[in-house]
């Protein structure tokens, strides 16, 4: 293995869409999948439909309906059983591992809180449970100091650049892309010394979408997309980023996700 391909997805329910992991795999042929939004209790989870695609390592962190992260892989891997419960919730928005791969690789898969409708932490416990989610988060990166061989990623929920968002004049009071969530991500990313891998790619002020609503009559078309879904990597892997993909056809594919795949792929 010259290169390591990583998958991120949220899926919005595993077992609903199980299915649509075979297309995924046909179309990008990843080493890992990390997945977020599974809404599927661990006893539950179809392992029989991931091992057949290929994926003989799985670490599962899930609950009923709601929330739930989950890593595939091909190369074995150990679960760092040690990290926080952000929140002191257990509500299942964290996963990581150590990759045995040539050097390692820390891997951490994240779905962070969506916030609600209500931009206002005093009106809106949700919103106010998506700043305490990455004040804890950013004060763990600070603490563990700047990254090494490790690789941070999922649905994180906002859309940080103006170029991440279809219209940032339009949404700039919107919950995803509010001044106060995007300068929390922002410092979660400098507490980490985190390198954004798919603007490292594609640099503003090009768009870059991972996500479509559901409440749009037509997606494609109206293309009112953002980037809610990342991918972060450690300074001493910047000069391994070999290549990205936003797999953006499979919004469009039957029962599909309102987010789609994103690879990155790192030479090892």
């Amino acid at each position: 293995m010259t290169s390591l391909r990583i998958v991120t997805w949220n899926i919005n329910s595993v077992r609903l869409r199980i299915s649509l992991l075979a297309d995924l795999v046909r179309d990008l042929a990843p080493d890992v999948i990390c997945l977020q939004e599974t809404k599927c209790p661990d006893e539950f989870f179809p392992h029989e439909g991931t091992d057949a695609l290929g994926f003989p390592y799985r670490a599962v962190r899930g609950m009923k309906g709601y929330n739930g992260v989950a890593i595939l892989s091909r190369v074995p891997f150990r679960v760092r059983h040690d990290d926080p419960d952000w929140c002191g919730k257990g509500d299942c928005r964290h996963l990581g591992v150590d990759l045995d791969v040539p050097g390692g690789l820390e891997l951490h898969d994240f779905y962070v809180p969506a916030g609600g409708d209500i931009a206002d932490r005093a009106l809106n416990p949700k919103f106010a449970h998506k700043l305490d989610f990455i004040a804890e988060a950013t004060a763990w990166n600070r603490a563990r100091g700047p990254a090494r061989r490790a690789m941070m990623l999922g649905d994180l929920n906002i859309a940080p650049l103006d170029d991440d968002v279809w219209s940032h004049k339009q949404l700039v009071k919107v919950v995803s892309h509010t001044p106060v969530e995007v300068e929390a991500l922002l410092e979660w990313q400098r507490a980490g010394a985190w390198h954004d891998a798919i603007r490292h790619f594609v640099p503003p002020p090009e768009k870059v979408y991972t996500w479509w609503s559901y409440r749009a009559r037509d997606w494609e078309a109206a293309d009112r997309g953002r980037r809610l879904d990342h991918v972060w990597v450690s300074g001493d892997l910047v000069p391994n980023l070999r290549r990205h993909q936003i797999l953006k056809p499979a919004r469009g594919w039957t029962q599909s996700s309102d987010h789609v795949p994103v690879l990155v792929e790192l030479a090892l």
